[in-house]
């Protein structure tokens, strides 16, 4: 369901308009705002939610990222109909989920303006709401939710996993990406806005503290990992443009690409992990 932000009503139809108090978000392009225009968020800047438009989809780390997501929803939840993507950026993953379950009504919302309207030109299928992940409307709304590479940019990451298990439906999904291990720390994290790189215990305590079953962790970017352990050692201290690691060639970006490939393949056939750059984690709420 949803609530009115206004008064706190259920919202009878689809629309975000509430008919016990008369509350209407406005609509812009075709988005829908659920903040005050005043509200200022530690949101990305538009110049980096330019750099990640620019990012060639086929990039080692987003389309290994993004197959172990849609991999990982139709293992776990196969019958899954409606999915919530918060904070979904330009909408990479959402166009992603699209291709690959192209009967699924996917939701995104983001604190961005910028990133909406890139999402909404890439994902037109979806529907986008702007929205804080720390407030947001939705009760027992959607079979999935999904937070990829964001709780480590909330400083309150505890409200916010509650928030995501709040707007499951009871028998569904919450799926997780976050950043793994803090003595992998450097500029790029910075650049990013992060607030930290979670331990797998961490990322576990949080979904079972907000009352979700864990079903399945792992670490990706498994393989490359003593790769990326010797990149932050050399450049430790020094002035790096974050930027660098998105522009890869095409030779070493498909190398790159076939590792990533592997190591999904050795998951899917129940490897978890135990260490990488990054941790998937699958939850339901009961």
């Amino acid at each position: 369901m949803r609530r009115c932000l206004a008064c706190g009503s259920v919202l009878a139809a689809r629309e975000w308009h509430c008919l016990a108090c008369d509350w209407r978000a406005p609509v812009r392009d075709g988005v829908a705002s659920l903040m005050p225009d005043t509200v200022v968020t530690d949101a990305f800047t538009a110049e980096q939610i330019d750099n990640l438009e620019a990012v060639d989809p086929r990039h080692f780390w987003f389309g290994g990222r993004n197959a172990l997501i849609a991999w990982a929803l139709t293992r776990y939840f196969p019958d899954a109909g409606t999915l919530l993507e918060v904070g979904c950026g330009t909408g990479p993953v959402l166009r992603s989920l699209a291709e690959s379950r192209p009967h699924l009504r996917l939701t995104g919302t983001e604190v961005s303006d910028h990133g909406l309207r890139v999402a909404a030109r890439t994902v037109p299928s979806a529907e986008l709401v702007r929205a804080d992940m720390r407030s947001l409307p939705y009760e027992e709304e959607f079979d999935v939710v999904g937070a990829f590479d964001v709780l480590e940019h909330v400083p309150e990451d505890a409200a916010a996993m509650r928030v995501l298990a709040r707007a499951v439906r009871p028998g569904g999904g919450v799926m997780v990406t976050v950043p793994q291990h803090r003595w992998l720390w450097s500029s790029v994290d910075d650049y990013s806005g992060h607030h930290r790189r979670y331990r797998r215990a961490e990322l576990v305590a949080l979904a079972r503290d907000a009352g979700l079953r864990v079903v399945a962790v792992t670490s990706f970017v498994s393989l490359l990992l003593p790769l990326m352990l010797v990149s932050r050692v050399l450049n430790r201290g020094r002035d790096i443009d974050p930027r660098r690691e998105f522009t890869l060639s095409a030779r070493v970006n498909g190398a790159l690409r076939a590792i990533m490939r592997a190591e999904l393949a050795m998951i899917r056939a129940g490897l978890s992990w135990p260490a990488g750059g990054s941790l998937l984690l699958v939850a339901t709420r009961g």
